[in-house]
């Protein structure tokens, strides 16, 4: 049995040796001590849910789960028992048929859509190298270690090493929006070996081999070596430069690749979750008040039967009891609700002043209007992430946007001398800009997609791959289009391009710029080391193709920078300064290498490449012996501008009541910077910046002096936010809370989700978040309200969001407009089918107590389901078209919100009056109408039913606060089906007497009693004590 198990549970994902060329199935090999697997999971994609032969028995398992469906089930089991039965078994049998049927339908079609998405996947066509030429396969069919062709715009259908493209330098673009949210291409590299391959059909010959780590969740890290035996044995390390990722796109070229891994070991399945459920405090109060409603059925269950004396059958008369009274819980809630909150998304999409905005989670919108605390990003968020270079500072002296073109000459004189910046010359201030500007020219890790030579003859073109040497005359040019995976660096090369200084090729072994004087430069590139959050820094080594020097550039944050420079006086101070002016900041250093300094390390370097266990750490205690006494050079400023209308939405939030705190990774200064000019912290607000600490004495002292200056806005780090959870969580808690402003800064993504966390968790108040990159999705997704911006860094956040916009201006019009709509009307709506249900119960209740507590149904099972299925249902279900406010009044004045955010519209305060209401108008019609028709006693089913719909048609009006032209139709109609059910079913009534003048008469005279004095308090208290919208409406 162990044995059958273990065959039949899938592969457990373990590192590989990939064999290219050969039929190495059933081949075992170890490779660090682990074997090899023979067999691999496939590579077929599978999202849905359900398969044909479990589809009801899981849908039917995961419905009854719910508490309310279950209850339903038990009362119509217990009437299928004759001495049980109240009421037709299919009375209580078909509510609930509809409510899962209605499910079963929606998981039905979604599992349907998901099926066929899978199969458009699973049947798309790829080609396969193989020793008998180029053969078709389906993406399902595709297994390890197979040789794919991937053309231009196609997805890759697997994880792959990148063996051979059509570009000449091996390199190619990846589009990776659709893997990790982000816009910008990124470049890939083949493997050195097969790319200098004559043909594709060499790398079957070669008796090549792929070693690949154990399969994991990491996007951006990569550890492999590629073995080949021929022309020579050799071994090349593989990173994650050399990959293509399964569901990118290529974006240029034609690239051919060796599957590593396949289906659900690919990096995309593997980052796959499912999005967290979001319950919204709307329905856990709904939750409770069904429970409430319950357990109100058990007690008048039980009341009855104490007072009609306990007998030997007692449980019978109870069961009884308790179906009869189980209209008191509203079985089509849920299903009013749902189509509602549907209802409302659709508004949310269709408003044209919020143009491009999704609702991804149908589930909660009426969240949209109780938010307490937003919780937002910076970058790409209150500002556009669109960078813009603003200073460069090289101690001495500093250019701004309106001294930049006396960098331009004092290139143009440097270059016209013979020596290039980084000879051994006196060092003027004309070298000392150009060697900054060439340095910020060199490292990067952009490469250029524009046409730079438009118009070139053949020799010319001959020359520029040949000769570092053109003139100017020779060449036309256009601007140059870049792509990097940051905006930072773009902004960077885009300015040395302005000032002359023009990168013109790059590929992974050599670099061109394009001097003032129409030279090109050219630079072999040897090593990069790109940037990480962990290292902050990137780095390039490259050697000048003329002369042969070889330098070491290096750009990153001034927290590391500042310890790898040569001391100076100056780079902390002008680093601080442009912080306050809001600029983001770069040190740029460089370093000159001597050959036997630089082969050394090479040697040093390409042996840490090389190693599969703690590669990266190897690799950066090697990188580390080159960094260290560097040349300070200069440092940058880029600005990143504010969003459009992000002043006027933070204050209007501010005046809302959503206490905005804003989270980001950027230093202090720049944080605080633009805090202030976004006006999240008014410039009439003193600050506290609370100090580092990590000790609990240094927390203590820092919390009380914030606690002396608790009215100021607070400035905080992420480290140091961390110490004071850790030490005085509720203390800090409460303090920052009554600020008027938190700015939390170097903020890692899970420091964003802990400070979530925390907020719910000591506020009881939903919590939103709003971010737009892929760092903000574990924010998004622990709020209770999650607000994706598609920005400049994808799309990733926007997908993960509960909610889509376009920009950070559009969350004041979704949360103080479409979130009242929403909040007011799912609350208004909850409370009518909850009456309506209670109302029903108080008569019925009424009736047994008067009829010697017998426990019989006043109403057949045809009315009890026409009167919630069908007689009021369309005018309930139009509560959603109500508006209390108009939308340029709910914009004009956002101190309405605070109304939303206490909850009012729907409390136990509420709740009670609700039910105060039903036993009132349920007490006034059955014993007011027996009463009134004590000689027709026999008509008292007819009689009460017709006064119930008609209150319940009246009850509508009374709920909503504007009408809508439906809203009379729905009237009609319900009036109009109601009158055809009394024409076709005479056994319940007399349309002789219903139409008599002294029915009309009563009924007018028992509807008034029950609806009259309802609508005279709504009156009064709207003329006297009139809500603050209200008197807002009238004032205008």
């Amino acid at each position: 049995m162990d044995s059958l198990l273990k065959c039949c549970k899938p592969p457990e994902p373990q590192e590989r040796k990939v064999f290219l060329g050969q039929n190495w199935k059933g081949v075992l090999e170890t490779y660090s001590g682990h074997p090899v697997p023979t067999k691999f999971v496939s590579n077929e994609v599978k999202n849905t849910k359900y398969s044909l032969l479990m589809f009801i028995p899981k849908v039917l398992y995961e419905q009854f789960k719910v508490f309310i469906n279950l209850y339903f089930l038990a009362i119509a089991v217990s009437q299928l028992i004759p001495d049980l039965r109240v009421t037709a078994v299919w009375a209580n049998l078909l509510p609930l048929m509809l409510v899962i049927s209605i499910t079963m339908c929606r998981e039905a079609y979604d599992d349907l859509m998901r099926w066929r998405r899978d199969r458009e996947v699973n049947k798309s066509l790829y080609k396969r190298l193989t020793p008998a030429g180029i053969v078709n396969v389906t993406s399902e069919k595709i297994k390890v270690g197979d040789l794919i062709y991937v053309e231009k715009d196609c997805r890759i259908p697997a994880d792959m090493i990148l063996l051979r493209t059509t570009e000449k330098s091996g390199s190619c673009f990846l589009r990776t929006d659709q893997l990790d949210g982000e816009t910008d291409w990124k470049l890939r590299l083949a493997v050195g070996t097969t790319q200098k391959l004559s043909s594709d059909e060499e790398i079957l010959r070669c008796g090549s081999s792929i070693y690949a780590e154990k399969p994991q969740k990491a996007i951006y890290n990569f550890i492999g070596n590629f073995h080949s035996l021929l022309p020579t044995e050799s071994e090349e390390p593989l990173n994650i430069e050399n990959t293509l990722w399964a569901n990118t796109v290529m974006a240029t070229g034609t690239a051919l690749g060796a599957v590593i891994y396949t289906g659900k070991e690919t990096r995309s399945c593997m980052n796959t979750n499912d999005t967290p459920s979001k319950t919204g405090h709307t329905d856990s109060e709904l939750n409770n008040m069904t429970k409430l409603l319950f357990l109100l059925s058990v007690i008048l269950s039980t009341s009855l039967l104490l007072l009609k004396g306990i007998n030997k059958l007692w449980y019978k008369d109870f069961v009884r009891f308790i179906v009869i009274f189980s209209y008191i819980i509203p079985i089509n809630l849920r299903v009013n609700l749902d189509l509602s909150k549907i209802w409302y998304s659709i508004c949310i999409h269709n408003d044209d002043k919020i143009p491009g905005t999704v609702a991804r989670n149908t589930t909660i919108p009426e969240e949209l209007g109780r938010i307490r605390y937003l919780l937002s990003d910076k970058t790409g968020t209150l500002t556009k992430n669109e960078m813009i270079f603003k200073k460069l500072h090289l101690g001495t002296v500093s250019f701004d946007t309106e001294t930049f073109p006396e960098v331009r000459e004092h290139l143009v004189s440097q270059y016209k001398k013979e020596t290039k910046p980084g000879g051994k010359v006196r060092e003027t201030l004309a070298f000392r800009v150009a060697e900054a500007v060439q340095a910020l020219a060199i490292c990067h890790n952009v490469t250029p997609s524009g046409t730079q030579l438009s118009d070139m003859k053949q020799e010319h073109l001959y020359m520029y791959e040949t000769s570092p040497l053109i003139t100017e005359s020779s060449l036309s040019y256009d601007k140059m289009q870049y792509q990097a995976a940051s905006p930072d660096e773009i902004a960077l090369v885009e300015w040395t391009e302005e000032v002359n200084l023009t990168l013109v090729h790059r590929d992974r072994q050599l670099l061109r710029l394009r001097t003032p004087g129409g030279r090109i430069e050219e630079f072999e590139i040897l090593l990069t080391f790109p940037f990480t959050s962990e290292s902050k820094r990137m780095g390039i080594i490259v050697r000048d193709v003329i002369n042969g020097e070889i330098s070491f550039v290096m750009k990153g944050a001034d927290v590391v920078m500042i310890n790898i420079v040569q001391y100076n006086d100056w780079l902390e101070e002008e680093c601080s300064n442009m912080a306050r002016e809001g600029l983001r900041t770069l040190v740029v250093a460089k370093k000159r290498l001597s050959k036997d300094q630089y082969d050394d390390f090479e040697r040093r370097y390409n042996k840490a490449k090389l190693s599969v266990n703690d590669r990266a750490a190897q690799m950066r205690q090697v990188q580390m012996t080159l960094e260290g006494d560097m040349k300070l050079l200069c440092v940058t400023g880029v600005e990143d501008q504010l969003q459009p209308g992000v002043r006027t939405t933070l204050e209007l939030l501010g005046n809302a009541g959503i206490s905005v705190w804003m989270l980001t990774g950027d230093k202090l200064e720049t944080a605080t910077n633009i805090a202030v000019s976004s006006c999240l912290v008014q410039r009439t607000t003193p600050i506290f910046t609370f100090k580092p600490v990590e000790t609990r004495i240094e927390t203590h002292n820092e919390l009380n002096n914030f606690r002396k200056q608790n009215e100021n806005a607070l400035v905080i780090q992420g480290d140091s936010i961390m110490a004071c959870l850790e030490h005085y969580e509720q203390e800090f808690v409460n303090l920052a809370m009554v600020s008027p402003a938190v700015v939390v800064c170097r903020c890692s993504p899970t420091q964003k989700a802990a400070i979530v966390h925390l907020i719910k968790k000591h506020s009881n108040k939903p919590v939103a978040a709003i971010g737009d990159g892929g760092n903000d999705v574990s924010m998004i997704q622990a709020a209770d309200l999650g607000v994706g911006i598609v920005g400049k860094e994808g799309k990733q956040a926007s997908l993960a969001a509960d909610f889509s916009i376009n920009q950070f201006s559009y969350i004041g019009r979704l949360l103080l407009w479409h979130g009242r709509n929403s909040y007011n009307r799912c609350a208004s709506l909850s409370q009518y089918i909850f009456h309506r249900g209670l109302i029903l119960s108080i008569i019925q209740a009424i009736f047994i107590a008067l009829f010697h507590f017998v426990s019989i149904a006043l109403y057949p099972g045809e009315m009890l389901l026409g009167y919630t299925a069908v007689f009021t249902a369309f005018p309930a279900f139009l509560i959603v078209l109500d508006v209390d406010v108009e939308s340029k009044l709910a914009m004009m004045y956002p101190e309405l919100y605070k109304e939303l955010q206490k909850g009012r519209a729907m409390s136990p305060k509420t709740f009670l009056m609700w039910i105060l209401v039903s036993v009132y108008q349920g007490s006034v019609i059955m014993f007011l109408g027996l009463l009134l028709f004590q000689e027709d006693f026999i008509h008292v089913v007819s009689i009460t039913f017709t006064v119930l719909i008609v209150t319940e048609l009246l009850m509508v009006i009374l709920t909503i606060e504007t009408w809508h032209w439906l809203m009379a139709i729905a009237q009609v109609l319900s009036l109009a089906v109601y009158g055809g059910f009394i024409v076709f079913l005479p056994q319940y009534f007399d349309p002789n007497f219903l139409l008599s003048p002294d029915f009309l008469l009563k009924f007018i005279a028992l509807t008034s009693a029950s609806c009259l004095p309802l609508f005279i308090m709504k009156y009064l208290r709207t003329k006297f004590a009139p809500p603050i919208y209200a008197k807002l409406q009238q004032s205008e």
